[in-house]
This record gives C-alpha cells, structure tokens and sequence, in this order.
C-alpha cells in the first residue's frame, strides 16, 4: 500500500493520528495507528485506530455505532503524525460529546470548565 511508504511508525509500531471534523475543523480525538489499522483505514474509507489498551485493532465507533467516515488523509513533514479529516456520525467521544476536547482549562482558577453539551447518553450506548 503506497501510503505505507511515506509514514513513519514508532518504534512500538504505532503513528499518532489527529481526527478532526470536516464540517467546523473541530478537532475530535487523537488516537494510534498500527500498519493495520491505517491500512484498514485506507482500504474501508472509515477510521480503524490500534487501541492500545485492548492491544487490537479496531474500528473506530465498533461498540457505539458512532463511526468516523474519512474526507483527507495528511501527513506531516517528518511522516510521524497524521490528520484524518472525517465526516463525524453521531459523536466522536466515548463520555456522550462530539469531541473528546469538551473541557477548557480555565488558567485563572486552575479548573476544566465543561464547554460543550453531551449529545448522547454514555449509559445507554455502553
């Protein structure tokens, strides 16, 4: 696969992948990809990432149904990082919001202040 040749995987295999919502730009999540998983990524036109904790590969919303159609694949100027532009299904964060980045650091107080409202209940989907 000829994208394979224009990245650069860590040495644990993997390569951090920014997604980020094609309507508003938004970022979504950061996630890890394996040779797998970007190969699956490419192959399917839906976002795969190598979930660390369960040490698989996985698509991205395979529990939720909440998937993450892929509009743009970039990559950096090193090949060690990519940004996935997708068109979001449903919310992209497991806690029930759009995107995992709900929260603002407040410098003042030294707090997260919620930003966003939840779009679903994480009860009822997991």
């Amino acid at each position: 696969m000829k994208i394979l040749e224009y990245v650069k995987f860590d040495p644990n295999g993997l390569i951090p992948a920014i997604i980020y919502n094609a309507g508003d730009n938004r970022p979504l999540t950061l996630c890890y990809m394996d040779r797998e998983a970007l190969q699956r990524t490419v192959e399917t036109g839906l976002v795969h990432v190598f979930r660390r904790s369960k040490g698989r590969v996985m698509i991205k919303g395979e529990q939720s149904g909440h998937t993450q159609r892929v509009e743009e694949i970039r990559i950096d100027c090193e090949g060690n990082s990519l940004a996935i532009r997708v068109t979001q299904k449903v919310a992209a964060c497991h806690a029930g919001y759009f995107s995992c980045y709900y929260r603002r650091y407040d410098a003042a107080s030294g707090k997260l202040e919620v930003t966003d409202q939840r779009v679903f209940d994480p009860e009822k989907v997991y």
